[in-house]
């Protein structure tokens, strides 16, 4: 087991393009931690900095107490579990598990016991006299896992490892891979892992913290829950959450905020969290945490509704609201009642309303 440093960590490409900007993180041993971010967020460039396939432009790379941005990936103490799966296609499962032992000079014996064991952890027994063309995407990705797990690494790191599957079978992955980090805990056995995605629905329901990214820099690192609850900044509520967290653009004069045109009261609890008033703010609300008002629910907002989508025991409702965006999610029930005259009026939790600084992106009503 082990831990894993990332000191002031930079990469440069062509000596001018700065991929990975300084970024600073501590990776607990034991730990299931995630990186999440869109597309070119240089999650990835990380991960291969830490396995040794991504050279390093600056700073520090620590795994356990040994400073390792000069070894090459055999010594770095990772196994690394790829999107492709990287089976040797003319070695059947025993011999892709086997591959890596075997180069080490481990015993035979040793190496059919390692095998026995990795294949009753993941359920693959009935595979292991088959070739990689002879399996399904589930079983392949369960064949790369043994491999890397019959190493015994320090850290296991994996780079969008579920990106080939259909939907169902990543749902089924994502489960197989967490308990196995927990089966691997319990045991006292390697189980610190880096897991790279740019699903945010893998991050929030498998690692322990996620390190949100974009553009090579680190915006938030939090547990889920943390994540979804206080985001840090415009660019955290909007990537995390689903639907989409509903960002409106809102002026603040006195104790009111102004909307399209409508007014509402600021009101003395989110007052009371404001660290700053910008001139220029930006509302954010979570759909779940925009729902429909009744006459007698005081001030609301009116916005003309625009779709709505039936997810079976909740609609999504679209709506606008001078020109921007927002979606509200109401039980089936509530919707089916509604009058139909187009016109939403929407109430918002003030205990889950976060006040963003628009020129800057800071959450100030943390």
């Amino acid at each position: 087991m082990a831990s894993v440093q990332l000191k002031n960590l930079e990469k440069v490409y062509g000596g001018s393009f700065k991929a990975v900007h300084g970024i600073n993180l501590e990776i607990e041993d034991g730990e299931f931690m995630v990186f999440v971010g869109p597309s070119g967020c240089a999650k990835s460039t990380t991960l291969r900095m830490v396995a040794g396939l991504e050279e390093i432009t600056g700073g520090e790379i620590l795994i356990g107490d040994q400073r390792v941005n000069d070894l090459p990936p055999g010594k770095r103490s990772i196994a690394m579990v790829f999107q492709n799966y990287a089976l040797y296609p003319h070695m059947k499962v025993r011999g892709n598990l086997a591959f890596g032992l075997k180069i080490a000079g481990v015993a035979k014996p040793e190496i059919e016991k390692a095998i026995d064991n990795v294949a009753r952890i993941l359920e693959i027994e009935p595979l292991l006299d088959r070739l990689p063309k002879q399996l399904s995407g589930g079983q392949a990705q369960r064949v790369a896992l043994g491999r890397a797990l019959i190493k015994k690494p320090g850290v296991f790191l994996f780079d969008e490892p579920l990106s080939n599957l259909d939907a169902k079978l990543r749902a089924s992955m994502r489960v197989r891979i967490t308990d196995l980090h927990r089966q691997l805990k319990a045991e006292g056995l390697s189980s610190t892992v880096v897991y790279v995605t740019h699903d945010q629905t893998e991050a929030m329901t498998m690692g322990d913290r996620i390190c949100v990214m974009q553009a090579g820099r680190i915006m938030q690192v939090a547990t889920p829950k943390e994540l979804y609850n206080r985001p840090a900044n415009l660019f955290v509520a909007g990537f995390i959450g689903m639907p989409e967290m509903n960002l409106v653009d809102v002026a603040i004069d006195g104790a009111e905020f102004v909307i399209g045109g409508q007014r509402l009261p600021i009101g003395d609890h989110l007052e009371k969290r404001l660290s700053a008033r910008p001139a220029d703010a930006v509302i954010g609300i979570r759909p779940q945490h925009l729902s429909l008002a009744g006459e007698a629910d005081g001030p609301a907002l009116q916005a003309k509704l625009t779709n709505a989508e039936f997810m079976g025991h909740e609609v999504y409702l679209h709506a606008d609201l001078g020109g921007q965006k927002l979606v509200s999610v109401v039980g089936a029930a509530e919707f089916e009642a509604l009058g139909r005259d187009g016109i939403l009026r929407l109430k918002a939790d003030p205990e889950k309303l976060h006040i963003f600084d628009k020129a800057d992106g800071r959450n100030v009503s943390l």
